[in-house]
């Protein structure tokens, strides 16, 4: 598995974990202001950006078992994660499972819940209709995601605010040059928990999700506007559940918010594990 890493190799082990179809290269922006908070490492998913890809299912439990496997491999201890839509997921699923080895969770434009169905009202209903088209099961999925690798060239643009440049772009499409390689951009829209299916994911997010409402582990949320999943609405309504919850708005963003505000993002964690994390250690 591959990963990028800087600041104190020694100090607290900051883990981000990216949404699909990135990689770390999402983070690149933001890293450099969490470096003097500890260890920043930004990992690559199994069959995602540099990491290998092995023949495997790519199911949401094959990721989780690599994540896992990567944290006990480096040896990771009282982590904090700094999560994003697919990573909040393996993140908050992590930390449920593993509380005694966590510290605090940044998150943004993140899966909080399993979503009761598509019609459901806090469902972008573009990308609600998109996510019915491709888990129909008659190979419209596969020609979209894997033939003509639309989430690249098209939902990761239309989901961030400013323009990409070409050599941006490039770096987007890198993990992923023939169909072959893109199997795990392919599977992650059908673990999507969607009216109880698919049932093991769907069982994943429902018990951490409840968990989240009942722990008093320090968290981040950082939300933009106008945004995917976080929307002001969802956000005032997370904020009324958490226990030990910050909110910040950190500006204009569509999901893929590290592009467009990586420096109100970096800034806000520092700022926040300097307060929650740092000092509380010291």
């Amino acid at each position: 598995m591959h990963y990028m890493e800087t600041g104190d190799l020694a100090g607290t082990p900051i883990l981000l974990l990216y949404g699909q179809p990135t990689w770390s290269y999402l983070w690149r922006d933001v890293m450099p202001h969490l470096e003097d908070g500890g260890r920043v490492i930004a990992l690559d998913l199994i069959g995602m950006g540099k990491s290998d890809k092995p023949d495997i299912d790519y199911t949401y439990m094959d990721h989780r078992a690599y994540v896992w496997g990567f944290i006990e491999a480096m040896e990771l201890e009282d982590i904090v994660l700094v999560i994003h839509d697919w990573g909040s997921a393996l993140g908050f699923d992590y930390a449920y499972n593993h509380q005694d080895n966590v510290q605090a969770i940044a998150f943004m434009e993140a899966l909080v819940a399993p979503i009761p169905s598509l019609d459901d009202p806090t469902i972008n209903a573009e990308f609600g209709a998109f996510l019915e088209v491709v888990r129909t099961g008659d190979g419209v999925g596969e020609e979209l995601l894997i033939n003509q690798n639309v989430f690249v060239e098209q939902i990761l643009l239309g989901a961030i605010a400013r323009e990409l440049s070409e050599e941006e772009l490039n770096a987007y499409r890198a993990p992923y040059p023939t169909p072959t390689e893109r199997l795990p951009v392919f599977m992650w829209p059908n673990q999507v928990p969607i009216a109880g299916e698919p049932a093991a994911v769907n069982e994943v997010v429902g018990t951490y999700g409840m968990w989240l409402t009942q722990t008093d582990m320090p968290m981040l949320m950082l939300h933009a506007e106008p945004v995917l999943i976080i929307t002001p609405e969802v956000a005032m309504f997370i904020q009324s559940l958490y226990q030990n919850l910050e909110s910040i708005n950190v500006g204009e963003g569509i999901h893929f918010i590290q592009e467009d505000q990586p420096g109100a993002i970096g800034e806000s964690i520092a700022e926040w594990l300097e307060r929650v994390v740092l000092m509380a250690d010291s």
